[in-house]
């Protein structure tokens, strides 16, 4: 079961009222409540995992802009968000009771068919799905109304004052029920720290003490090293040790020192035998091969 909480009922048009259906018996919907929208904004609804709501009283999507082929960005900011994404792409099997997650870069999350998309530089959710038809405008972001929850993760990759991070972004996350919010400041023009964690409490966010995200399993850390070629200070996934989930370049890497380590060792354990056995034949005695 769904457990739907008034952080998404933007998701649905308030100026109407909405079906929603609570029992599901034999695949088929037995009992129709017709709620109003003060209701729904007072009490939590429990909803069946078979969809939110019926396809004829999803949002229009259509007049939404879901990407306005106006990208841009610079290059650390670019790469910075590849890496991240990348990463769990290539390394991480997710959490342990999920099945599958989303990470994704500059991608709008939609939270009401009537506002515009907020655009995290990075966003990881858990426990969903892509659909097979994504190409479909109304597949094409992250609707909370498809997906059914919000992200766990959202990151701003801070390279100007003009973002707004410790402004109107915390406080739309917030209100999106977002349970992690983190700020990547390299060059510090917040004049904070490099790495600000915020987890939600109740309706607003309070920074962490730690690096390590519980609900998710995962930890963010600052690395300093090279990335595809680029030596910088970079913010990095990691596991609960602290140590950093590599790249599938990295992981390609590590298995060809391993395989190298693997091949040294027998050539070394040969090279050895090969002694012993000049040794022996020099006293006299012929080993047994």
């Amino acid at each position: 079961m769904l457990v739907i909480c008034d952080c998404y009922l933007t998701t649905i048009s308030q100026t109407l009222e909405i079906f929603v259906y609570y029992t599901m018996k034999c695949g088929m919907w037995d009992r129709i409540k017709l709620l109003s929208p003060e209701f729904l904004m007072s009490e939590s609804i429990i909803l069946t995992d078979a969809g939110l709501l019926p396809e004829d009283l999803l949002p229009d999507v259509s007049h939404l802009v879901t990407e306005d082929d106006e990208p841009l960005d610079n290059l650390p900011s670019e790469k910075q968000q590849r890496l991240l994404t990348e990463t769990l792409y290539s390394s991480w099997n997710g959490l342990s009771n999920a099945q599958e997650f989303l990470v994704a870069a500059n991608v709008g999350l939609f939270t009401t068919g009537k506002q515009p998309a907020i655009v995290p530089d990075v966003f990881l959710s858990l426990d969903v799905q892509v659909a097979e038809n994504w190409w479909e405008k109304k597949h094409r972001s992250y609707f909370f109304w498809e997906f059914g929850k919000p992200p766990e993760v959202v990151i701003e990759i801070v390279s100007n004052r003009e973002g707004n991070e410790t402004g109107r972004k915390i406080l739309e996350y917030a209100r999106m029920r977002i349970m992690y919010y983190i700020i990547f400041d390299p060059s510090r023009q917040l004049g904070g720290e490099v790495l600000q964690m915020y987890e939600l409490r109740g309706r607003q966010y309070v920074p962490m003490s730690e690096q390590w995200l519980t609900e998710v399993e995962l930890g963010l850390c600052l690395w300093e090293g090279a990335y595809e070629g680029k030596r910088d200070v970079w913010l990095r996934w990691c596991d609960a040790t602290g140590n950093i989930i590599p790249t599938g370049a990295e992981r390609a890497e590590l298995e060809r020192l391993r395989a190298e380590l693997e091949r040294e060792a027998k050539e070394a354990a040969l090279q050895r035998a090969e002694r012993l056995v000049a040794q022996l034949r020099a006293l006299g005695i012929e080993p047994e091969v």
